[in-house]
């Protein structure tokens, strides 16, 4: 467990922010303390983003593999060889293109076992569509990849954690995607997430309604009575310690969620808008569910400011430092269960 930890890094798309903040993110050398970054991309594009941002003082070390990676440096995996045209601020196939090979990349080494973790850096959800990638985002992406069941986008920051039961979809499928089964099954994940990933050891999880005032006693709605409601009475049955469901907007106007260890929202706006405006762009992306530790920044491409040198590198730290910190503590929880000190009954009288 005192072997420092590689971490894979995607690129994005190269038209966005996603490079300038990982330069950023690791010129720092005091984080070559905490873990090896192995980037997934191209040295010339890199030098492109460090030169627009006017960043001089910064170089990766070039290997092609991870084992060959220098744990005094940050490294870059060259991914491709051509060169490639870089449009600043644009949304194009090739932006698309390159964020894919990236991204395939680094999640065929994760699945190998040979990096730690991964941390994706932002792509644009439209141009990377293509041949190998159809999907709304990372997180299905992944979850294909890896061939799991489920997965729950878990945001998660100091002050706040909060999870998905529907995800990349549009807003007139939600309803009829809310059903007992899919929320009983996000409890469960984000109620073993917190266990294993945010050693949490009696989860408390808040449930958020679907309708205005939680469908006000069926008045605007029936879905949180009839359906809401029982996945909530099923889930603490069986042990997962959930209370709800909470009218989203009163929630959190009156800070409940700080009572809570997790919250769980019934569909994507309902959650990240006011988790991005709690965190103020510190947040995480986490995706749990995988076999493997995948995280991300809680932004975009950043299109609008690519180049300028004003993309803030907070977000995509903190993704950094999740990962590193999420394995770890899965690592020592594996340790400590497979060595469980025997059990002995206590007695009050002495030998």
């Amino acid at each position: 467990m005192s072997e420092k930890l590689k971490i894979g890094i995607s690129v994005g798309d190269i038209n966005g922010i996603g490079l300038e903040v990982i330069i950023k993110s690791l010129m720092d050398n005091r984080i070559l303390d905490f873990f090896t970054p192995i980037v997934y991309g191209n040295t010339k594009v890199a030098s492109f983003h460090r030169k627009a941002i006017g960043v001089n003082d910064f170089s990766f070390n070039v290997i092609n593999s991870a084992d060959q990676a220098n744990p005094k440096r940050p490294n870059m995996i060259n991914c491709w060889q051509e060169d490639v045209k870089i449009s600043l601020g644009e949304q194009n196939e090739i932006g698309g293109k390159y964020a894919f090979i990236s991204l395939q990349r680094a999640a065929e080494d994760l699945k190998a076992g040979v990096i730690d973790a991964l941390v994706t850096a932002p792509i644009n959800k439209h141009n990377i569509q293509q041949e190998g990638f159809n999907f709304p985002g990372h997180t299905e992406y992944l979850q294909n990849f890896f061939e799991a069941k489920d997965v729950l986008m878990f945001m998660v920051s100091e002050d706040l954690r909060i999870g998905v039961v529907t995800g990349h979809i549009p807003v007139k499928e939600i309803a009829a995607s809310i059903t007992e089964e899919a929320i009983l099954e996000k409890l469960r994940m984000m109620n073993e997430s917190l266990k294993t990933d945010f050693w949490v050891q009696k989860p408390k999880i808040a449930v958020l309604g679907l309708n205005p005032h939680a469908g006000d006693d069926g008045l605007i709605g029936t879905e949180d009575q009839d359906i809401i409601a029982p996945a909530i009475k099923k889930a603490y049955e069986e042990g997962i310690f959930c209370f709800g469901p909470y009218p989203a907007d009163g929630f959190f106007a009156d800070d409940a969620y700080t009572k809570f260890d997790a919250v769980l929202a019934m569909y994507h706006d309902q959650g990240l808008i006011p988790f991005k405006h709690i965190a103020s762009r510190t947040g995480v992306n986490f995706t749990a569910g995988l076999p493997d530790v995948r995280t991300s920044p809680d932004h975009g491409t950043g299109y609008d400011i690519a180049g300028k040198n004003i993309a803030s590198e907070t977000s995509f730290l903190s993704a950094i430092f999740e990962a590193v910190h999420i394995v770890n503590r899965r690592r020592e929880q594996a340790v400590l269960s497979e060595n469980p000190l025997a059990f002995r009954r206590l007695s009050k009288d002495r030998d």
